[in-house]
């Protein structure tokens, strides 16, 4: 009997395993290293064994949107919980959300590698927007004013800078940026 008959199967660790693998060639190499190839081999999988688990790549890279999303939202849903204040609460979450991943270097990666895959893959494009169009209904009441809007693409902004690195602000500058992005959600 071969080790692979013999070995306890995981398949939620094989799955999250072949998403991380493929993040992090996106990341290191582009979105056009993603291949099954390249992810079976670097996972240390057959490729029937990630065909198993994505038929496809984009299949793959939907897993990883999946992933990253279910993470994102998790992450502002622990931060609205613990901010006492309706309005603005959701793009304040969101601004400490994205601001914390360049304290998270293996998160920060994943999502570097999923941003790759969203500015070449129309079809992520379409569920990222879906996905921004679904929250901002949710909080349309407390979280649609002008200023609301010019925090959250200042969150992505600063988010796109910490991937790429094109910013070098000081843990002082960074602090009060945040700070000053955070109170315009008050008004």
């Amino acid at each position: 009997m071969s080790e692979s008959h013999r070995r306890k199967k995981q398949p939620q660790l094989v799955r999250r395993q072949l998403v991380d693998v493929a993040a992090q060639l996106a990341f290191e190499r582009g979105i056009g290293a993603v291949t099954l190839d390249a992810v079976s081999e670097a996972a240390g999988v057959s490729k029937g064994g990630l065909l198993h688990h994505f038929p496809g790549k984009v299949a793959l890279l939907d897993g990883l949107f999946d992933r990253l999303v279910d993470e994102l939202d998790a992450a502002i849903e622990a931060a609205m919980i613990v901010d006492p204040l309706p309005h603005g609460r959701f793009t304040r979450a969101y601004l400490q959300v994205v601001a914390d991943l360049k304290e998270k270097p293996g998160e920060n990666r994943q999502w570097a590698g999923l941003t790759m895959a969203l500015l070449n893959e129309p079809h992520l494009r379409a569920r990222w927007r879906q996905w921004v169009d679904r929250r901002a209904g949710e909080y349309v009441g407390t979280d649609s004013s002008l200023n609301a809007a010019i925090v959250r693409f200042a969150a992505d902004g600063l988010w796109l800078a910490d991937m790429v690195g094109s910013h070098d602000l000081s843990a002082e500058t960074r602090s009060a940026l945040i700070e000053r992005l955070s109170a315009l959600t008050l008004s």
